[in-house]
């Protein structure tokens, strides 16, 4: 019971993960668009970036939050 709890959380676990290395991707991306193009900024740019930002730090938190699980905690 407890193996299928943690290939369970194992499996959630990669899956975020690598959500949040597709995320950071995208947001890198963003953020050395806006550094070669300052001028193009705009409130799209912003807003997206926030978007970005704010997924990222969710994902951080739910990873964290699995891992403590994960281990015990």
């Amino acid at each position: 019971m407890a193996t299928d709890r943690y290939a369970d959380l194992d499996a959630r676990l990669r899956q975020l993960e690598e959500e949040e290395r597709a995320v950071s991707l995208s947001r890198r991306r963003l953020h050395d668009r806006l550094a070669l193009f300052p001028d193009m900024s705009g409130p799209e740019l912003e807003a997206r970036e926030r978007e970005l930002s704010d997924r990222r730090r969710e994902l951080h938190a739910e990873i964290d939050q699995l891992r403590r699980q994960r281990n015990g905690g």
